[in-house]
């Protein structure tokens, strides 16, 4: 019997349904290729949400996603949204959902692609051969410790954010993290910064004991600042770097703009059941509606959909080989776009990866 994938499917805000939409045509040309079925049902979240409902993670949409075998996700957020209150703004949904679906580990692969090596900031030998996966800590950490708050102490006013890590925490996005290096090239860094904080000297401990349960990995430690520098000298010789929620969230941006455009960066967000897709970039309301965003990053988020949650690692491999093979025949969306390269709109660069990934499929015999 055809196995069928549900998905759930939320487009959000600005660029969100255009890079949405080309992901599932791409998503389509699989299930044929394939023989296997997607069954899409959308939802709201973000801004849209808000303008609908009032609130930026609807009950619905989060029944739609816990009754899902995946998650897709456009963008949220603009500037139409930017004056609400914290707590009813675009963004606090991805805080709710990533908490209520527990998507404790965050995946953000970084790959140059030869095609693209001049669109690097760094020194084309330096970003050569950058291949790395940063898997961060999501639903803990600074961003969700109590006691938090701007408080008034002494006549004065004080912020306060607490960072706190137990053992288990740390222990599943630590084997999370060996789990994906072994099937990579065997080599994980963890980020810390145990010299100063009593919270990373645990978090230290724990990533230790957990490593004795992968003697074919190797290990090593490094404190945040120095991870930091050595992202920008040595980015070629990472292969998967764990870390905490904060540390993660400055480390996957600053290695994002290694390959030169966010628009070319995927993610996910996994825990033991669930787990979400969703590009790197923002909702880019300024050019929302023109056709012409980049939908690579939304792309090589569903073909790490198809890894990581249909386990259907032939197909991922051929979504990836015809987003690489459609850079290597000079097509560019504006973003990437330089002298000498085709310019080409959203619908035609998803044309030209799908026509990619038809040939392939042929030629490589899947």
């Amino acid at each position: 019997m055809e196995k069928v994938f549900k998905i759930a499917v939320l487009k959000g805000d600005g660029i969100g349904p255009e890079v949405v939409d080309a992901a599932l045509k791409v998503l389509d040309k699989v299930a044929e290729l394939f023989n296997v079925k997607f069954e899409y049902k959308e939802g709201l979240i973000g801004g849209i949400a808000i303008d609908e409902t009032g609130d930026p993670l609807p009950e619905e949409t989060l029944k739609l996603c816990l009754e899902s075998d995946a998650v897709l996700l456009g963008a949220v957020g603009g500037p139409k949204w930017d004056n609400l209150p914290q707590d009813k703004k675009p963004e606090r949904g991805l805080l709710r959902i990533r908490k209520a679906l527990n998507l404790y580990a965050n995946l953000r692969p970084v790959k140059v692609f030869d095609a693209l090596l001049g669109s690097s900031p760094l020194k084309p030998e330096v970003a050569k051969g950058t291949d790395l996966m940063v898997v961060r800590e999501l639903v803990s950490g600074i961003y969700y410790g109590e006691p938090r708050g701007i408080y008034e102490e002494d006549g004065k006013r004080c912020g306060r954010n607490t960072m706190k890590y137990c053992e288990d925490e740390i222990a599943r996005v630590a084997r999370k993290a060996f789990e994906i290096a072994r099937k990579r090239r065997k080599k994980l860094t963890s980020v810390d910064k145990a010299n100063v904080l009593d919270v990373s000297a645990l978090w230290r401990e724990v990533v230790n004991e957990i490593a004795k349960e992968y003697p074919d990995v190797e290990l090593e430690h490094l404190y945040v600042d120095n991870a930091a520098m050595q992202l920008v000298r040595r980015p070629s010789t990472f292969d998967v770097i764990v870390t905490g929620n904060i540390f993660g969230d400055i480390l996957s941006d600053e290695a994002g703009v290694i390959p030169g455009s966010l628009g070319m960066l995927p993610s996910a967000s996994i825990g033991d059941k669930y787990a979400l897709y969703e590009p790197v970039h923002g909702s880019a309301p300024d050019i929302a509606g023109q056709g012409i965003a980049n939908p690579i990053a939304t792309i090589l988020s569903v073909a790490m959909m198809l890894k990581y949650s249909f386990n259907l690692d032939k197909a991922a491999e051929l979504v990836e080989k015809a987003v690489e093979e459609t850079l290597n025949q000079g097509y560019r969306t504006a973003d990437i776009y330089s002298e000498g390269t085709i310019k080409v709109n959203t619908q035609e660069m998803t044309e030209k990866i799908i026509e990619n990934l038809e040939r392939l499929y042929r030629e490589l015999s899947f």
